[in-house]
């Protein structure tokens, strides 16, 4: 897990939860964290802006998408295979 994707992801969820960063955890969930659906929508909008990626637009469907949003490490590890895939 690269520390600067998983630094850069807890802030854009930490913004959007209005919390500190220092208050979320890898192992929490967005509704662990407050995060509603229109807090999910601009947390991938502001993390395709800041990683250059595009997120599956079916990404809040856990049945039908490959990106993993059930916590704040799947998120990261889901960024981190999107830039790798990118980057291919």
């Amino acid at each position: 897990m690269s520390q600067d994707v998983k630094e850069k992801i807890i802030e854009i969820i930490a913004e959007q939860a209005v919390l500190d960063p220092a208050d979320v955890s890898l192992d929490q969930s967005l509704e662990d964290l407050g995060i509603d659906s229109l807090g999910l929508v601009e947390s991938i909008f502001a993390i395709e802006e800041t990683f250059d990626i595009t997120v599956p637009f079916n990404a809040n469907e856990p049945e039908q998408s490959e990106f993993d949003i059930s916590s704040v490490a799947a998120i990261v590890s889901a960024v981190e295979a999107l830039i790798a895939d990118q980057k291919a």
